[in-house]
């Protein structure tokens, strides 16, 4: 005869198997063997952060890597956040809880100097749940997004010292349907696609708003 502590060891298994399934997990970066240790040292705490955002979703452990006086700027939105306190209060409240369970982050490129790392990378979620950071005061859509997205950080004394995220928010509200293509310059998860596989057409747009001004004239 099966125990209720058996049966109570199960479940809890069972709920602790599904919950890391749906943490978000952030695809590594392979190991440049051309770094410098101390270049090498930055992308290793570079990771250990976004791992502790993303995957373990730890408010502290995040904010361990980071310097007091550390700062987060989300350039779109401007969120983010400005020293510890500021920086818990968003990270606690308006990032980790909502960021969607199926985030992915899939790397394009990684650049890194003496004391600061530049990261490209496809950032794709479904927008399932509120996110404030990056959506404010937009309810869930359930659209799923795909959108080419750079972090610029600095560090100092081996933490870090400042995030300036960079992404395309047209594309964005274009994917969540509220922005409409038709009538604007912008593209939806076409930008995505296009970092990934640099042989799709360019110049869509060019062709699609007919010749400018200055060559009509010479028509």
């Amino acid at each position: 005869m099966v125990s209720l502590v058996s049966v109570l060891i199960l479940c809890r298994n069972s709920v602790k198997a599904e919950e890391e399934r749906t943490l978000a997990k952030p695809k590594q970066m392979s190991v440049n063997k051309s770094l410098t240790s101390e270049q090498q040292r930055l992308s290793e705490l570079w990771d250990e952060h976004v791992r502790y955002e993303f995957s373990t979703r730890n408010t502290e452990d995040t904010l361990a890597t980071m310097v007091e006086d550390a700062y987060v700027n989300h350039i779109p939105v401007l969120t983010g956040g400005s020293g510890r306190d500021e920086l818990r209060e968003f990270y606690s409240k308006r990032f980790i809880p909502q960021m969607p369970p199926d985030t992915e982050m899939t790397p394009v490129s990684r650049t890194i100097g003496e004391d600061q790392l530049v990261d490209e990378m496809i950032f794709k979620f479904t927008h399932t749940i509120s996110m404030d950071w990056m959506l404010p005061g937009i309810p869930p859509t359930g659209k799923r997004v795909e959108v080419p997205l750079v972090a610029i950080v600095r560090f100092r004394g081996g933490k870090l010292a400042h995030e300036h995220i960079y992404w395309d928010q047209a594309s964005v509200l274009v994917q969540i349907g509220l922005l409409d293509p038709a009538k604007l310059p912008v593209v939806g998860i076409d930008s995505a696609k296009k970092v990934l596989d640099p042989s799709l057409p360019a110049n869509e747009l060019m062709r699609r708003g007919g010749p400018t001004q200055s060559n009509a004239k010479n028509i």
